[in-house]
């Protein structure tokens, strides 16, 4: 092997290693969250792009406390345009044990669940992330269709800390 090879294989390592320990971070959730301030409306401002949501713009989530307890899930998007035909889904959201309601599971579909971890949180409430342990999903919501940029800026910020490629956000396109 070449000295220059070498070198080129000894520099990729050390990328590798110095990436490597933000890639296997174990994700972490906000400590509490008080459900009744997360009930209600949020617009998507980013995602990664996901095959069920393909086609989507306008898109919204609305979460309310079921008697039970439970989270009532409804995602809203309009396919292909902000004036197409607006797709619906409803589910239910289980709060995990002793995540101080940061970690629930999503279920759309029996019996499939999936995780759906808060990670970061306003105080006030005005902005959400939601991910996953392994990273695959990521969602930026907002009480408003529209996010300030030093909000946005903000979360990007926090969230390349925490080992997310941002590059891969997609930003949603709503209406107004």
């Amino acid at each position: 092997m070449s000295i220059k090879r070498l070198h080129i294989l000894l520099l990729a390592s050390f990328t590798l290693l110095a990436a490597f320990p933000l890639m296997s971070q174990t994700l972490q959730t906000v400590p509490f969250v008080d459900l009744n301030k997360y009930s209600g409306k949020w617009y998507e401002i980013a995602s990664f792009p996901q095959r069920f949501q393909k086609g989507c713009t306008c898109t919204t989530a609305e979460y309310t406390i079921s008697d039970k307890g439970d989270v009532i899930v409804e995602n809203k998007c309009r396919k292909d345009s902000t004036t197409g035909k607006t797709t619906s889904i409803k589910g239910k959201a289980f709060v995990q044990k002793h995540s101080g309601n940061a970690k629930l599971k999503v279920q759309f579909f029996w019996p499939f669940r999936g995780d759906y971890w808060i990670i970061d949180l306003a105080p006030d409430y005005r902005y959400a992330v939601v991910s996953a342990p392994n990273k695959n999903y990521l969602w930026i919501l907002c009480r408003k269709s529209h996010m300030p940029e030093e909000d946005y800026n903000s979360i990007i910020k926090t969230l390349q800390e925490k080992g997310f490629n941002t590059n891969k956000l997609l930003k949603t396109i709503h209406s107004d």
